[in-house]
């Protein structure tokens, strides 16, 4: 990390319990958490906006194009924690091995490659969408509130992307052993995971 994290040890107030809600959620004191140890209000909101994007869309769409943000913005913490996420929460080990062959979301079924695409598009320059992009997502069976869930979702990954690896928080050592080493090595898109 490139500033002073607030220990664990030594937090206080909000910030000891958003550590205390971060240490239950994942089972230990996540490397992201030190990024929002200064001001756990954003930290909080940061939840809050997240949650209400997540549980208003379909949970496994959620995940794709999070993975297609986080990937294209070079993130790997997000890339390895959401793919996890795809494969541990949502069962689908399938597609997270199809973008390890692909990661650019090929060997995907047409819908999903649709939203993946779309959202790497968001994620890498949003003032390049065009109308043509938004009717591919609506050729392929997506409302336009499932389209604008998907913009949602990239926004909000940019945000959170953008702090950690602007403040130097790296993928925690116990998410990356979750994978194998070729499984893993496929979602280093940019800094790697902190040593074990």
């Amino acid at each position: 990390m490139f500033i002073a994290m607030i220990p664990e040890d030594a937090a206080a107030g909000a910030t000891a319990d958003y550590y205390r809600q971060q240490r239950q959620a994942w089972g230990f004191l996540p490397n992201y958490a030190g990024a929002f140890g200064h001001r756990p209000d954003v930290a909080q909101a940061w939840n809050a906006l997240n949650g209400a994007i997540r549980g208003g869309m379909d949970r496994r769409r959620f995940e794709l194009a999070t993975i297609a943000a986080a990937r294209a913005l070079r993130s790997t913490y997000c890339t390895a924690a959401h793919s996890k996420f795809l494969r541990d929460v949502c069962g689908d080990e399938a597609s997270l091995r199809r973008l390890a062959e692909a990661p650019d979301g090929d060997t995907l079924d047409e819908q999903d490659r649709a939203v993946y695409r779309f959202a790497a598009k968001v994620a890498v320059d949003a003032a390049s969408v065009e109308q043509d992009d938004v009717d591919r997502l609506r050729a392929a069976g997506l409302s336009d509130g499932e389209i604008a869930d998907v913009v949602y979702a990239v926004a909000a990954r940019s945000f959170f992307t953008r702090v950690l690896d602007g403040l130097g928080a790296r993928l925690d050592a116990q998410t990356a052993s979750a994978f194998d080493a070729e499984l893993y090595g496929s979602m280093v898109v940019g800094r790697d995971a902190a040593d074990s």
